[in-house]
């Protein structure tokens, strides 16, 4: 892997900056001199810069990582395409949607909404549709398309992020700094070094600048994946499952989401055990209460029959002069009988 030549960096016109009242005193240090109010940067360290980057890149490629190539400025955006597609690489050239690192999981289901628009486009699936539903789903398709062509097929977060404007794709930075991507981009004198893992000093717009380091870059990747085709391969390709539930999702995500808690299966055994347990204490409490409801019943019935004695043995009396009155009555009776014969 040869470096790229001083004399095609000048050729190229890398060197120059912006204007020395738009600059970002983080770059001090990979600024070589000021000509006529801009700016020039030092090629020595661009070529120092640029050479590590390409290690990066290759190393990063080797352990089966990928590559994504952001650039959404117009006139360099087919440059960076064809770069990207050539060496194999994701890119994004038109637009960056806020979170598409960060929030990856909604990117990768409107990627899954997309491949199923496309093809149900292909099979003839929407014939039957009326006709502003068609138009409708094909405006959706063309939109989703629009932003998310060049990382349809990016099954996870890329290993490195090349970015050709530093300070232009600000959130695209902040974005992989947050989750720790390394990230490789061109830094002009406006740019902030520190978000940057290996910034490469350069011009960020001129054509022939930004094509002679995106070319040195994507060089580096197709020579990596040659090197290592199988972890490349492994890395591209992604299985697919579709369901009529949730539409087409990918064994790797089936596998890590999150399985929900068994829950507890009843068992009659220990159920009547409980109960039997419970119960058994309930009816030795009731054995209690009806022995204490005997006790307090025997001794009621105890003193009605004391106070019932008592009167029997006063009636005694009567009972033994009942005959005396009654033997007196007889003979009254008696004498009454002999008195009247």
């Amino acid at each position: 892997m040869a470096d790229v030549a001083l004399n095609d960096l000048l050729q190229a016109g890398v060197h120059f900056g912006h204007q020395t009242s738009r600059w970002n005193p983080k770059m001090r240090k990979y600024i070589f001199a000021e000509r006529g109010g801009i700016y020039l940067l030092d090629l020595k360290k661009t070529q120092d810069k640029l050479s590590e980057a390409r290690e990066l890149v290759r190393g990063v490629v080797t352990d089966g990582g990928s590559v994504l190539f952001v650039c959404t400025k117009p006139q360099l955006a087919s440059l960076v395409r064809e770069e990207a597609e050539r060496c194999g690489a994701f890119y994004v050239t038109e637009r960056w949607l806020g979170g598409m690192l960060t929030n990856f999981q909604t990117i990768k289901k409107n990627i899954r909404r997309l491949k199923e628009l496309e093809r149900g486009a292909e099979e003839g699936s929407f014939e039957f549709y009326t006709k502003k539903e068609q138009l409708l789903l094909d405006r959706e398709r063309q939109k989703l398309d629009r932003y998310l062509s060049g990382i349809k097929d990016m099954g996870r977060l890329p290993g490195v992020v090349f970015v050709v404007d530093a300070k232009k794709e600000e959130i695209a930075v902040k974005e992989a700094h947050r989750l720790e991507i390394p990230v490789v981009a061109i830094a002009d004198t406006n740019a902030d070094p520190d978000m940057l893992t290996v910034p490469i000093p350069g011009n960020d717009d001129a054509i022939r600048s930004v094509a002679l380091i995106t070319r040195a870059i994507a060089d580096s990747v197709d020579a990596a994946r040659r090197e290592a085709p199988e972890a490349g391969g492994e890395q591209a390709e992604e299985v697919f499952t579709y369901s009529s539930d949730v539409g087409e999702t990918s064994e790797a995500e089936s596998s890590r989401r999150r399985k929900r808690p068994r829950r507890r299966k009843p068992r009659p055994e220990v159920i009547a055990q409980r109960r039997q347990t419970k119960g058994g204490a309930t009816d030795q409490d009731a054995v209690g209460e009806a022995e204490a409801a005997e006790a307090e019943g025997a001794e009621a019935a105890a003193e009605p029959s004391a106070k019932g004695d008592q009167p029997k043995s006063a009636g005694a009396e009567p009972e033994d002069e009942v005959p005396v009155s009654a033997g007196a009555g007889g003979g009254e009776e008696e004498d009454e009988e002999g008195e009247s014969s």
